[in-house]
């Protein structure tokens, strides 16, 4: 897993989002795009780079976004929304014919707490029949600063409430179906594999992740529930088959004046709940309502 982040790096000029643009009447600007005319989807701006008469096109896609925004479109990872974070992205996509697009993206987290710095990168295909729309991608996640020799183990968490987050690669699966011109539901799937550094507080090397998200969008309000469990990739050592799952809830509004407002809770339900053991502690699993607010100057 650790030789795709390099592979993936090198392709991040060829980076995208991979998001379908049915039911949206400000993505039927990006169906018949003027080259090079910029086009602002109040998350982030989108330029078509080119078209051909054959439905070939290329955009090039730059958005940041507050941590819990990220919260809701990402079902793999989740980032602590207390933190006070943003996620930037810089992506490009590639459609190969009307209905088929390549994509591939890089984005990074910055916490400005205690949680790490994770770059994130994916690759993968999206097929669009207009109401309906599915996609497949492969991606890993890393947090570069913690290969640094550090001070005290344990001493920036903030991935899905683990101490000493290295690395992931993770399979997605996403699809979504358009409600009418204004509504959709998504639906996204992940199974990966998440790498802790040596001598972490969990005593175990990696576990393997599986995650599920349910989404509906009517308008400028959007809601989001994640689901996650994790386990040792391995039995035995200190937890043995031990398992922790999660539930997320989100729901956003997106204002007028291109402010967004989101309420929701992080580990709404958990099973595995953190207690002392003479192992360490576990993954952090305590629930953590919060109320953001996110201004776009």
């Amino acid at each position: 897993m650790r030789r795709i982040l390099p592979l993936l790096t090198l392709l991040m000029p060829l980076a995208a989002a991979g998001q379908s643009l049915a039911g949206n009447s400000q993505a039927q600007q990006l169906l018949h795009p003027v080259t090079g005319q910029a086009v602002d989807l109040g998350y982030g701006v989108v330029v078509p780079m080119w078209r051909d008469r054959d439905g070939h096109m290329l955009m090039l896609k730059a958005a940041a976004q507050p941590a819990g925004s990220s919260q809701r479109a990402d079902a793999s990872l989740s980032f602590p929304v207390v933190d006070a974070g943003n996620v930037t992205s810089t992506d490009l996509q590639y459609g190969l014919d009307p209905h088929l697009q390549i994509h591939a993206g890089l984005s990074e987290h910055n916490g400005m707490a205690r949680g790490p710095r994770v770059v994130g990168s994916e690759i993968g295909a999206t097929y669009n029949l207009g109401r309906y729309s599915v996609g497949v991608s492969v991606g890993a996640d890393s947090a570069p600063d913690q290969r640094l020799p550090r001070v005290l183990p344990g001493a920036t968490p903030g991935v899905n409430g683990l101490p000493d987050f290295d690395s992931s690669a993770q399979l997605n699966a996403r699809g979504r179906v358009a409600v009418g011109g204004q509504s959709g539901i998504d639906l996204g799937a992940s199974v990966g594999r998440i790498r802790l550094l040596p001598g972490n507080e969990l005593g175990v090397n990696s576990l393997d992740q599986k995650a599920l998200s349910f989404g509906v969008d009517h308008g400028p309000l959007s809601g989001m529930l994640v689901g996650r469990t994790m386990q040792p990739t391995l039995p035995g050592g200190y937890y043995g088959d031990k398992r922790w799952s999660s539930i997320d809830l989100g729901v956003t509004l997106r204002l007028p004046w291109q402010g967004e407002l989101s309420i929701g809770a992080q580990n709404l339900w958990s099973s595995g709940a953190s207690v002392p053991t003479p192992a360490g502690p576990e993954p952090d699993q305590s629930r953590t309502p919060y109320v953001q607010y996110h201004q776009d100057l």
